[in-house]
């Protein structure tokens, strides 16, 4: 009787079909390494790893050393800029992807606050994906646009914030396009 009680909830996939199976694959280090290679080949000369892509969070991995250092000694502000946008920016593409209505996506602002310099690797991290799914539902439901700030922190091994980004991404329904056939 007692058992009945503490079932779980299964939580909701917040990824389906395709999506989901990119999501998988981007979760491969090689896939994602072929993935960066093909889409974003800076991210993968600067080394960016990604981590955790789940419906809680999405963490991308940024090296320290000489593929992101600055003349100064610390890491680069676009090496963060670059796995802040992609820690935004993975969930709302597969997001995007697994929406009921075709949705387009494309980053309008970003913006940073460097608390302390990052002299080694660091972890980028966005957790608000049920927010992001929201705001990508809205899009699919109207004809405007609709912006979403997602925020990335950069934190290192002992939790310590050294950077915060704000990375506002606009979603828009794709207009349905109707095909002619001439007889």
């Amino acid at each position: 009787m007692l058992s009945a009680v503490l079932v779980e909830k299964s939580e909701p996939r917040l990824f389906s079909g395709r999506a989901e199976a990119q999501r998988l694959q981007l979760l491969q280090p090689w896939r994602f390494k072929l993935y960066l290679l093909k889409s974003l080949p800076l991210a993968l000369a600067a080394g960016l790893r990604l981590v955790r892509l789940d419906a809680q969070e999405c963490v991308v991995a940024l090296p320290g050393g000489w593929r992101t250092r600055n003349p100064f000694g610390s890491t680069y502000f676009a090496a963060q800029a670059m796995a802040a946008e992609l820690s935004t920016g993975a969930p709302a593409m597969l997001l995007a992807q697994a929406a009921t209505r075709s949705t387009a996506l494309i980053l309008v602002e970003i913006r940073a606050v460097f608390a302390k310099r990052i002299l080694g690797p660091v972890l980028f991290s966005f957790s608000d994906l049920p927010g992001m799914k929201e705001a990508i539902e809205r899009a699919g439901e109207q004809d405007e646009p609709v912006a979403f700030t997602a925020h990335s922190m950069a934190r290192g091994d002992d939790g310590v914030v050294f950077s915060a980004f704000e990375v506002t991404w606009s979603f828009k329904r794709r207009a349905v396009v109707l095909s002619t056939s001439s007889a």
